[in-house]
Protein backbone atom coordinates (compact mmCIF):
# COMPACT_ATOMS: atom_id res chain seq x y z
CA UNK A 1 0.00 0.00 0.00
CA UNK A 2 1.09 3.55 -0.71
CA UNK A 3 0.36 6.86 0.93
CA UNK A 4 -1.77 8.05 -1.98
CA UNK A 5 -3.71 4.85 -2.67
CA UNK A 6 -6.73 5.50 -4.86
CA UNK A 7 -5.69 9.02 -5.89
CA UNK A 8 -5.60 10.11 -9.55
CA UNK A 9 -2.84 12.43 -10.75
CA UNK A 10 -1.80 14.30 -13.87
CA UNK A 11 1.89 15.16 -14.28
CA UNK A 12 2.87 17.59 -17.02
CA UNK A 13 6.37 17.28 -18.39
CA UNK A 14 6.12 13.67 -17.28
CA UNK A 15 8.03 11.97 -20.08
CA UNK A 16 11.57 12.54 -18.83
CA UNK A 17 13.78 13.86 -16.05
CA UNK A 18 12.15 15.09 -12.86
CA UNK A 19 8.62 14.67 -14.25
CA UNK A 20 9.21 11.03 -15.17
CA UNK A 21 10.52 10.33 -11.67
CA UNK A 22 7.47 12.03 -10.15
CA UNK A 23 5.24 9.78 -12.26
CA UNK A 24 7.03 6.66 -11.00
CA UNK A 25 6.89 7.77 -7.37
CA UNK A 26 3.17 8.48 -7.54
CA UNK A 27 2.52 5.11 -9.20
CA UNK A 28 4.70 3.33 -6.66
CA UNK A 29 2.62 4.85 -3.87
CA UNK A 30 -0.76 3.78 -5.17
CA UNK A 31 -1.92 6.54 -7.51
CA UNK A 32 -3.23 6.22 -11.04
CA UNK A 33 -1.33 8.65 -13.22
CA UNK A 34 -1.70 10.40 -16.56
CA UNK A 35 1.62 11.71 -17.83
CA UNK A 36 1.47 14.65 -20.20
CA UNK A 37 4.14 15.28 -22.83
CA UNK A 38 4.73 17.74 -25.62
CA UNK A 39 4.33 15.12 -28.37
CA UNK A 40 2.51 11.81 -28.63
CA UNK A 41 5.75 10.08 -29.64
CA UNK A 42 7.52 11.08 -26.42
CA UNK A 43 4.46 10.09 -24.40
CA UNK A 44 4.41 6.65 -26.06
CA UNK A 45 8.14 6.23 -25.44
CA UNK A 46 7.69 7.10 -21.76
CA UNK A 47 4.81 4.64 -21.39
CA UNK A 48 6.92 1.92 -23.00
CA UNK A 49 9.81 2.71 -20.66
CA UNK A 50 7.49 2.60 -17.64
CA UNK A 51 6.17 -0.78 -18.77
CA UNK A 52 9.74 -2.03 -18.95
CA UNK A 53 10.20 -0.99 -15.32
CA UNK A 54 7.06 -2.84 -14.25
CA UNK A 55 4.54 0.02 -14.31
CA UNK A 56 1.85 -1.37 -16.58
CA UNK A 57 -1.33 -0.68 -14.62
CA UNK A 58 -3.02 2.60 -13.78
CA UNK A 59 -1.02 4.78 -16.15
CA UNK A 60 -1.95 6.58 -19.34
CA UNK A 61 -0.57 9.36 -21.53
CA UNK A 62 -1.89 12.62 -22.95
CA UNK A 63 -0.30 15.23 -25.21
CA UNK A 64 -2.41 18.41 -25.30
CA UNK A 65 -0.94 21.80 -26.12
CA UNK A 66 -0.62 23.16 -22.60
CA UNK A 67 -1.28 26.73 -23.74
CA UNK A 68 -4.61 25.73 -25.33
CA UNK A 69 -7.34 25.86 -22.65
CA UNK A 70 -9.81 23.79 -24.68
CA UNK A 71 -7.28 21.04 -25.46
CA UNK A 72 -6.16 20.88 -21.83
CA UNK A 73 -9.74 20.84 -20.51
CA UNK A 74 -10.68 18.03 -22.89
CA UNK A 75 -7.61 15.94 -21.97
CA UNK A 76 -8.05 16.45 -18.22
CA UNK A 77 -11.75 15.56 -18.46
CA UNK A 78 -10.81 12.39 -20.33
CA UNK A 79 -8.41 11.43 -17.54
CA UNK A 80 -11.08 12.06 -14.89
CA UNK A 81 -13.62 10.02 -16.86
CA UNK A 82 -11.25 7.10 -17.42
CA UNK A 83 -9.96 6.92 -13.83
CA UNK A 84 -13.16 8.17 -12.17
CA UNK A 85 -11.89 11.42 -10.63
CA UNK A 86 -8.91 13.78 -10.42
CA UNK A 87 -7.11 14.54 -7.17
CA UNK A 88 -3.58 15.72 -7.97
CA UNK A 89 -2.01 17.97 -10.59
CA UNK A 90 1.76 18.36 -10.85
CA UNK A 91 2.58 21.34 -13.08
CA UNK A 92 6.10 20.23 -13.95
CA UNK A 93 6.45 21.11 -17.64
CA UNK A 94 8.96 23.87 -18.26
CA UNK A 95 11.97 25.08 -20.19
CA UNK A 96 15.07 26.99 -19.19
CA UNK A 97 17.21 29.60 -20.90
CA UNK A 98 20.74 30.99 -20.47
CA UNK A 99 20.72 33.72 -23.13
CA UNK A 100 22.31 37.03 -22.04
CA UNK A 101 19.95 40.00 -21.83
CA UNK A 102 21.52 41.89 -24.75
CA UNK A 103 20.94 38.88 -27.03
CA UNK A 104 17.43 38.01 -25.82
CA UNK A 105 14.61 38.11 -28.34
CA UNK A 106 11.03 38.74 -27.33
CA UNK A 107 10.13 35.46 -28.99
CA UNK A 108 12.50 33.49 -26.74
CA UNK A 109 11.33 35.36 -23.65
CA UNK A 110 7.68 34.67 -24.50
CA UNK A 111 8.36 30.98 -25.20
CA UNK A 112 9.71 30.50 -21.69
CA UNK A 113 6.84 32.44 -20.11
CA UNK A 114 4.23 30.57 -22.14
CA UNK A 115 5.32 27.11 -20.98
CA UNK A 116 6.47 27.94 -17.47
CA UNK A 117 3.66 30.30 -16.47
CA UNK A 118 0.75 30.33 -18.91
CA UNK A 119 0.64 26.53 -19.10
CA UNK A 120 0.66 26.27 -15.30
CA UNK A 121 -2.29 28.68 -15.17
CA UNK A 122 -4.21 26.85 -17.91
CA UNK A 123 -3.65 23.43 -16.33
CA UNK A 124 -4.48 24.66 -12.83
CA UNK A 125 -7.71 26.18 -14.11
CA UNK A 126 -8.74 22.95 -15.85
CA UNK A 127 -7.87 20.77 -12.86
CA UNK A 128 -9.55 23.12 -10.38
CA UNK A 129 -12.76 23.07 -12.44
CA UNK A 130 -12.89 19.27 -12.15
CA UNK A 131 -11.89 19.23 -8.47
CA UNK A 132 -14.50 21.85 -7.54
CA UNK A 133 -17.23 19.89 -9.32
CA UNK A 134 -16.16 16.73 -7.50
CA UNK A 135 -16.35 18.50 -4.16
CA UNK A 136 -13.64 16.31 -2.63
CA UNK A 137 -10.70 18.73 -2.61
CA UNK A 138 -7.37 18.14 -4.25
CA UNK A 139 -3.71 19.08 -4.49
CA UNK A 140 -1.98 21.23 -7.12
CA UNK A 141 1.81 21.16 -7.04
CA UNK A 142 3.90 23.56 -9.13
CA UNK A 143 7.56 23.14 -10.01
CA UNK A 144 9.31 26.37 -9.16
CA UNK A 145 13.06 26.90 -8.77
CA UNK A 146 15.42 28.47 -6.28
CA UNK A 147 16.39 30.96 -8.98
CA UNK A 148 12.86 32.33 -8.58
CA UNK A 149 14.10 33.68 -5.24
CA UNK A 150 17.73 34.46 -6.01
CA UNK A 151 17.90 35.11 -9.77
CA UNK A 152 20.61 33.91 -12.12
CA UNK A 153 23.29 35.75 -14.09
CA UNK A 154 21.73 35.18 -17.55
CA UNK A 155 18.56 33.81 -19.08
CA UNK A 156 16.33 36.30 -17.28
CA UNK A 157 13.06 34.75 -18.50
CA UNK A 158 13.59 31.59 -16.45
CA UNK A 159 13.88 33.16 -12.98
CA UNK A 160 11.18 35.65 -13.95
CA UNK A 161 8.85 32.80 -14.86
CA UNK A 162 9.57 30.95 -11.61
CA UNK A 163 8.95 34.09 -9.56
CA UNK A 164 5.59 34.23 -11.35
CA UNK A 165 4.94 30.57 -10.51
CA UNK A 166 5.49 31.39 -6.84
CA UNK A 167 2.92 34.18 -7.10
CA UNK A 168 0.47 31.89 -8.88
CA UNK A 169 0.96 29.30 -6.13
CA UNK A 170 0.28 31.72 -3.28
CA UNK A 171 -2.71 33.32 -4.95
CA UNK A 172 -4.39 30.08 -5.99
CA UNK A 173 -3.80 28.65 -2.51
CA UNK A 174 -5.87 31.47 -1.06
CA UNK A 175 -8.54 31.34 -3.75
CA UNK A 176 -9.04 27.59 -3.78
CA UNK A 177 -8.79 26.91 -0.03
CA UNK A 178 -12.57 27.16 0.37
CA UNK A 179 -12.83 24.17 -1.98
CA UNK A 180 -10.22 22.21 0.05
CA UNK A 181 -7.82 22.39 -2.88
CA UNK A 182 -4.28 22.86 -1.62
CA UNK A 183 -1.75 24.62 -3.87
CA UNK A 184 1.98 24.39 -3.18
CA UNK A 185 5.27 24.51 -5.05
CA UNK A 186 8.57 22.68 -4.91
CA UNK A 187 11.66 24.76 -5.66
CA UNK A 188 14.62 22.60 -6.74
CA UNK A 189 18.20 23.74 -6.70
CA UNK A 190 20.68 22.25 -9.16
CA UNK A 191 19.39 18.78 -9.94
CA UNK A 192 20.98 15.84 -11.76
CA UNK A 193 19.12 15.64 -15.07
CA UNK A 194 20.06 14.97 -18.70
CA UNK A 195 20.49 18.70 -19.22
CA UNK A 196 22.97 18.96 -16.35
CA UNK A 197 24.89 15.96 -17.68
CA UNK A 198 25.73 17.98 -20.80
CA UNK A 199 27.40 20.76 -18.79
CA UNK A 200 31.19 20.77 -18.34
CA UNK A 201 32.69 19.69 -15.00
CA UNK A 202 34.35 23.10 -14.74
CA UNK A 203 30.91 24.63 -14.44
CA UNK A 204 29.23 21.96 -12.30
CA UNK A 205 31.94 21.28 -9.69
CA UNK A 206 32.00 24.80 -8.19
CA UNK A 207 28.21 24.69 -7.93
CA UNK A 208 28.31 21.38 -6.06
CA UNK A 209 31.11 22.66 -3.81
CA UNK A 210 28.86 25.55 -2.79
CA UNK A 211 26.06 23.25 -1.55
CA UNK A 212 26.32 22.61 2.22
CA UNK A 213 24.89 19.07 1.91
CA UNK A 214 27.73 18.28 -0.48
CA UNK A 215 25.89 17.00 -3.55
CA UNK A 216 23.52 18.09 -6.26
CA UNK A 217 19.89 17.05 -6.02
CA UNK A 218 18.51 13.94 -7.65
CA UNK A 219 15.11 13.76 -9.38
CA UNK A 220 13.98 11.47 -6.57
CA UNK A 221 14.54 14.29 -4.07
CA UNK A 222 12.05 16.44 -5.95
CA UNK A 223 9.63 13.55 -6.45
CA UNK A 224 9.63 12.79 -2.73
CA UNK A 225 8.68 16.38 -1.92
CA UNK A 226 5.86 16.21 -4.47
CA UNK A 227 4.67 12.92 -2.98
CA UNK A 228 4.46 14.53 0.46
CA UNK A 229 2.50 17.49 -0.87
CA UNK A 230 0.16 15.18 -2.79
CA UNK A 231 -0.57 13.07 0.28
CA UNK A 232 -2.84 13.56 3.27
CA UNK A 233 0.30 14.11 5.36
CA UNK A 234 0.29 17.63 3.90
CA UNK A 235 -3.43 18.15 4.52
CA UNK A 236 -2.76 21.42 6.40
CA UNK A 237 -0.06 22.70 4.04
CA UNK A 238 -1.01 25.21 1.35
CA UNK A 239 0.68 28.22 -0.19
CA UNK A 240 4.14 26.84 0.58
CA UNK A 241 7.14 27.10 -1.75
CA UNK A 242 9.38 24.34 -0.43
CA UNK A 243 13.11 24.57 -1.27
CA UNK A 244 14.68 21.23 -2.21
CA UNK A 245 18.20 22.44 -2.80
CA UNK A 246 20.61 21.13 -0.15
CA UNK A 247 20.63 24.69 1.25
CA UNK A 248 22.28 25.99 -1.91
CA UNK A 249 22.43 29.76 -2.21
CA UNK A 250 23.86 32.11 -4.83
Amino acid sequence: MGIIDGKVAIVTGGTRGIGYTIVKELLRNGAQVALAGSRQETVDDALEKLAGEGFTEGVMGIAPSLSDPDAVADSFSWVAERFGHLDILCNNAGISSRTPLVDYTIEEFQKVMDLNVTAAFVCSQAAAHIMIEQGTGGSIINTSSMVGRYGQPSGVAYPTSKFAVNGLTLSLARELAKHRIRVNAVAPGITHTDMVDTLPDALIKPLIDSIPLGRMGEPADIANACLFLASDMADYVSGAVIPVDGLSRP
